[in-house]
Order: structure tokens, then C-alpha cells, then sequence
């Protein structure tokens, strides 16, 4: 009996040994050695991602340049424009050798200046001949840049250079030519402005459009945004004003409207004008 007290031991013993053996958690197999020429592969990636994300970089950095710099080129024509009259009315007011001139004169002086320059209502319809359409524009000498209201922007590529595509963004009862509703515009890329309001700022795409005012005939600069929740598709502001008009903001409508294929008579136009509202 005490000889089989330690063999029953040894016995429970062995047994739990390989018991415990099923309860080890497999390993997993180990990965094969990695070799020269997948080590190179993998290094060769590796810097591929790099130069990828570097020339990803760069090219972000270089367009964020251009749209500022186009800015800035478009703001220092429009200070030139300002201080080349200045310095013509500087070099007037020192030519002392001139009489001083009477309540009369000076007035013919700022009269024939006037003459200069149309004279426009704080709205007007402008004509569109390359989109074939009337719309109403805002006249407004705070804003810097003009503004035509649209939607469905889409920027491509035509023959290497950049267009973009869009439509109007016009409201029920906004006046148009009809068939021009819905249509698709293309137009060349003239560059990119920034915008910075209260509720944010934002990019946005300038178009070169032909546009008639009255007897003015100018190609103007618009940029691209939606303007269906106010009164005027269409928005003037100062650059398109500088040195050819100026505002009487008690008038409005001083110029016929424009006609064009399908669309209604200009006799018309005081029905349109009538239901007008301020912005």
C-alpha cells in the first residue's frame, strides 16, 4: 500500500503534464525571411509614396501662389488706375499760372467730366450677347469684382487650357429669355478670387462675357457664385464702373433693355421693372 501511493502520485502528475499541454495557445507561424529583392521592392515603394505625396504638395502650394498673385495683379491694375488720376488731378491743381476760376467755370470743368462718363440707376438690364439673354444687374460701387449668379460649376480641360460649366442660376420670376433656361455655358478659366464675407471665405472661378449696357459695350470679368436667393442675377461692381460710370442710386432702369431672339420686346420691360424690389 505504500508502494502504490507515489506511483498513483506520479500517475496524476504525467497526467495533468500532457493535460495542460492542449490548453497552450497556438503560435503563429513565423513570416519568411524577407529577401534582397523584396526588401528593395519595398524601399522603392516607399519612396514613390513619398515623392507622390511631396509633388501632391508642391502642386497645392503652386496653384494657392498663382490664385494670390492673380489677386494682387488685379488689385494693383485697379490702384493704378486710381493713382494715374490722381496724379492727373495732382499735376492740375500745381499749375499755378492758371487763373482761378469762378463758381461757372468749375462748374462746365466737373460738368464735362460728367460727360464723360453714362450714367447709370442703381439697377439696369444688361445684355448678354455670347450667353443671348436680358437680365437684371445690381449696381453696386462697394463690391470690387462683378458677379453673375450660377449653378452646376464644373471646371474641365479644352485644348490644355481650363474651362468651366456651368448654367444660370436664375428663380421663377427672374426675367430671361426663355430658351436660355437650363442651358449649358462654357466659357475659358480666367483665373481664381478669393472671397471673404462673414460667413466664411471661399474660391471662386472669373469668366471674361461680353456685356451691353445702354450705349456701354465692355467686356467684363464675372465671377462665378449662386445668387438665386437674392433679387439680381447679375451684380456690377466698381472695377467694371472705374472711369466709365457713375451712380444716381434715387434712379433706376435709365438704359432700354436689350433684345434678343425669343425673347420679349423691350416696350415690355416696365411690367419686369415694376415688381422690382431693393436687395
Amino acid at each position: 500500500m505504500r508502494h502504490c501511493l507515489p506511483l498513483a502520485g506520479y500517475l496524476v502528475i504525467v497526467s495533468l503534464l500532457f493535460g495542460g499541454c492542449t490548453f497552450l495557445p497556438d503560435r503563429e507561424p513565423s513570416p519568411p525571411p524577407l529577401t534582397n529583392a523584396g526588401f528593395e521592392a519595398r524601399i522603392a515603394q516607399l519612396e514613390a509614396s513619398l515623392v507622390a505625396d511631396c509633388e501632391s504638395r508642391q502642386a497645392s502650394r503652386l496653384n494657392r501662389q498663382l490664385r494670390h498673385q492673380e489677386t494682387l495683379i488685379a488689385d494693383v491694375r485697379e490702384v493704378g488706375s486710381l493713382l494715374r488720376q490722381l496724379r492727373s488731378d495732382v499735376a492740375g491743381l500745381e499749375n499755378k499760372d492758371d487763373p482761378l476760376l469762378t463758381a461757372d467755370q468749375c462748374s462746365n470743368t466737373s460738368q464735362t467730366r460728367l460727360d464723360n462718363k453714362e450714367l447709370l440707376g442703381r439697377s439696369e438690364w444688361i445684355g448678354l450677347p455670347d450667353v443671348g439673354t436680358y437680365l437684371k444687374a445690381r449696381i453696386d460701387s462697394g463690391a470690387t469684382t462683378s458677379s453673375l449668379s450660377a449653378t452646376e460649376i464644373t471646371r474641365f480641360e479644352r485644348d490644355g487650357e481650363n474651362w468651366v460649366r456651368f448654367k444660370l442660376g436664375l428663380n421663377e420670376d427672374d426675367t430671361v429669355v426663355d430658351s436660355v433656361r437650363g442651358q449649358w455655358i462654357e466659357a475659358p478659366l480666367e483665373r481664381r478670387v478669393r472671397i471673404i464675407q462673414a460667413s466664411g471665405e471661399e474660391s471662386r472661378p472669373v469668366i471674361s462675357l461680353l456685356m451691353n449696357l445702354g450705349p456701354l459695350r465692355e467686356t467684363v470679368q464675372f465671377t462665378l457664385n449662386d445668387r438665386t436667393h437674392l433679387d439680381h442675377p447679375v451684380l456690377l461692381g466698381r472695377r467694371f464702373l472705374l472711369d466709365i460710370a457713375i451712380i444716381d442710386v434715387a434712379e433706376q432702369y435709365l438704359h432700354q433693355r436689350p433684345e434678343f431672339p425669343g425673347g420679349r420686346p423691350a416696350a415690355d420691360a416696365g411690367v419686369d421693372e415694376a415688381i422690382d424690389t431693393d436687395e
